[in-house]
């Protein structure tokens, strides 16, 4: 279908979650969440009360700490949903960890780690999809996610026959906001976060954040920089580009 994504980002900007949800949902059929964090548990919250036949998708990426596991489960149960699983190709996972072994990220970076446990399995999923809804917010990156609109056409899974849009419903809230929600409506968490994470990843490539060290802080900490991102939003990189 056809979006005239300006118009549509007009209507939506600055508008709240449920609202950017409600005209996402009613706007598309083929159309999914991105679920990892705390903030996509908020979206899944706030959908089904627009719409129960939501579809959820997750990336396991083989990785991930036994807690999050189980985070998966709670949500799955709590809702009563279906989650897809996203896994990685296992003959290309097979051949870079044969060559490189299974923690060449500290040495090489985490790029094309990212690329096979995330990516690759992410954009097949996108392929098949006109739409889906990120948790991304502008505050969990000074660099990369302060130039993110509440709807856009995803260049980076976009392609000349395939245009795909993504919604940022709580693209304006903070991570305040985001616990208010969780504790006002019994929303499940992860229990990392009651030991300190916040953004929450792979298990080698993840750790507690210090008081006062921002939340991305915790994610790749021996790669020098602050843009923490595996590539998912790799648009936002760009933009940041285009702007400095």
């Amino acid at each position: 279908m056809k979006t005239d994504i300006d118009s549509l980002q007009t209507e939506l900007k600055d508008k709240n979650p449920r609202k950017i949800l409600r005209k996402a949902l009613d706007s598309f059929d083929n159309i999914a969440i991105s679920f990892s964090g705390a903030e996509d548990v908020v979206l899944i919250d706030l959908a089904l009360n627009i719409r129960k036949d939501i579809q959820v998708f997750t990336l396991d990426t083989g990785r991930l700490h036994p807690e999050t596991y189980q985070f998966i489960e709670k949500v799955r149960n709590h809702y009563q949903i279906d989650i897809e699983l996203l896994t990685p190709n296992n003959e290309v996972l097979d051949k870079f960890v044969k060559n490189k072994g299974l923690f060449s990220f500290y040495q090489d970076g985490h790029q094309e780690c990212c690329g096979i446990r995330k990516i690759e399995a992410l954009s097949k999923k996108l392929t098949h999809l006109d739409a889906w809804i990120t948790g991304q917010r502008k505050d969990q990156s000074l660099e990369t996610r302060q130039n993110i609109p509440e709807v856009e056409v995803d260049t980076r899974f976009s392609s000349e026959n395939h245009s795909l849009i993504k919604f940022n419903p709580l693209l304006n809230w903070s991570s305040a906001q985001v616990w208010d929600h969780i504790e006002a409506y019994q929303v499940p968490y992860n229990e990392l976060h009651k030991k300190g994470y916040i953004s929450i990843g792979c298990e080698p490539c993840t750790r507690p954040v210090l008081p006062n060290q921002h939340e991305r802080a915790g994610r790749w900490w021996w790669e020098s920089g602050n843009k923490k991102e595996c590539g998912l939003h790799a648009g936002n990189l760009e933009k940041s580009k285009n702007i400095s």
